[in-house]
């Protein structure tokens, strides 16, 4: 899939994952642009020698939000790293059979993944674990985590779908 997937939105629920998935993916962007505020504004005051308390804090916070926020989107628009040096010279099916199973990997990751981190948020909620400078709950971060451990899998299904699609009908173009 050398175009990738980012110009075949589609229409319904496929369309809606899309926008879904999209609008997410920009949040992430915004909280990575308010760890760069924060960290820029922590430098300047802390060249007049009064940083920003907890600054490092709310870098790691905001960096794993935005990071997870990511995930889905580069799943779905085909966008994660690959070698294709080794795929070039493949026919359209045999990529789509491997993208079929990267797509499978991913959706086994992401489901074990989204099981687990949502028994680790509890648990952050119920020991009460939270920063050790600004005292903010860590169990708050790991929601957003959560739902883009959710919208992978999501996004898992859809790219699944359209690589057996691809599979069955090599020459059939998508909408």
């Amino acid at each position: 899939m050398a175009v990738g997937r980012a110009g075949k939105r589609g229409v319904g629920l496929k369309g809606l994952t899309h926008r879904i998935i999209t609008a997410w993916a920009l949040a992430g962007g915004v909280v990575i642009l308010l760890v760069v505020a924060i960290q820029t504004i922590s430098v300047i005051t802390g060249a007049f020698g009064n940083p920003l308390p907890g600054d490092f804090e709310l870098t790691e916070l905001g960096v794993a939000v935005g990071v997870f926020c990511f995930l889905p989107y580069c799943q779905l628009t085909d966008a994660n790293v690959t070698a294709d040096i080794f795929t070039s010279g493949l026919t359209q099916r045999s990529r789509a059979v491997l993208i079929l199973l990267s797509a499978l990997v991913a959706l086994v990751f992401a489901a074990i993944m989204a099981w687990r981190t949502w028994i680790g948020t509890l648990d952050q909620f119920e020991y009460d674990y939270q920063t050790a400078i600004l005292q903010i709950p860590i169990g708050y971060a790991f929601i957003p985590i959560v739902i883009s451990l959710l919208l992978l899998v999501l996004a898992s299904l859809v790219t699944l779908a359209e690589s057996y699609r691809d599979i069955a009908h090599p020459q059939q173009e998508r909408m």
